[in-house]
C-alpha cells in the first residue's frame, strides 16, 4: 500500500468527516462504516480522529503513520 498523506487526511476529516472520508482514504473501511452509522460517535470519534491526525498519531490500515508532504 502506498503511503498516505497527512495533509490529505486532515482536509478530508475537516470537510468530509461526516461521511468518514478520511478513514476510507487510509483503508479503514470497517471503522469508517461504523463511524457513519454512529454519526461519528456523536462527533466525539471525529474530534479524536482530527486531533490524532494533527498530532501525527493517525495510522493507515496497516499501522503505518501518515507521511507529511
Amino acid at each position: 500500500m502506498t503511503p498516505k498523506n497527512k495533509t490529505t487526511a486532515l482536509l478530508l476529516c475537516i470537510f468530509l468527516g461526516g461521511v468518514s472520508a478520511h478513514r476510507f482514504y487510509v483503508g479503514k473501511t470497517g471503522s469508517a462504516i461504523l463511524q457513519i452509522v454512529t454519526c461519528g460517535g456523536l462527533g466525539v470519534w471525529l474530534i479524536i480522529d482530527l486531533i490524532n491526525i494533527i498530532r501525527g498519531e493517525f495510522t493507515d490500515k496497516d499501522g503505518n503513520k501518515l507521511v507529511q508532504s
